[in-house]
């Protein structure tokens, strides 16, 4: 049974939840339309992408970034929220990159690392700041 107390945290949670699930595909619509636009233009400069993995890798979590951000911005949270979700997309590279190099992680594996790495690094800053992603003022 809940009481009048649970409601209000329960409405929270399912705000923050929802939150969390609308960037993760505000995510994937920013990589799919900014890759678009990236390939789309080096194209008409007659330009291939440099083809590493780790170009891959930064293109990818700057299109994601873009479509997050946007979003973000559109539901009224300031450049400091967006910008600390930004680093959560790119933070795990800093890491996984020097472990790539030195043989410890393969091409293949490095971007299923580094979503592994990503997603929940963003939940946990999203946890750091729970009434501003749980707020309703913020729907």
């Amino acid at each position: 049974m809940t009481t009048r107390t649970d409601r209000p945290r329960t409405i929270a949670w399912r705000h923050f939840l929802r939150h969390y699930l609308e960037m993760v595909a505000a995510m994937f619509v920013g990589m799919a339309v900014f890759g678009i636009a990236v390939h789309g233009l080096l194209a008409l400069a007659g330009l291939e992408p440099p083809g590493s993995v780790e170009w891959d890798s930064l293109e990818m979590a700057a299109e994601m970034s873009a479509g997050m951000v946007i979003w973000m911005r559109y539901r009224g949270h300031g450049w400091a929220s967006s910008l600390e979700m930004t680093g959560a997309m790119f933070a795990p590279l800093a890491v996984l990159f020097p472990l790539l190099w030195l043989g410890a992680v393969s091409d293949d594996s490095l971007m299923l690392l580094e979503h592994l790495v990503m997603l929940p690094a963003m939940f946990l800053l999203m946890l750091r700041r729970r009434t501003e992603y749980g707020s309703v003022s913020h729907v």
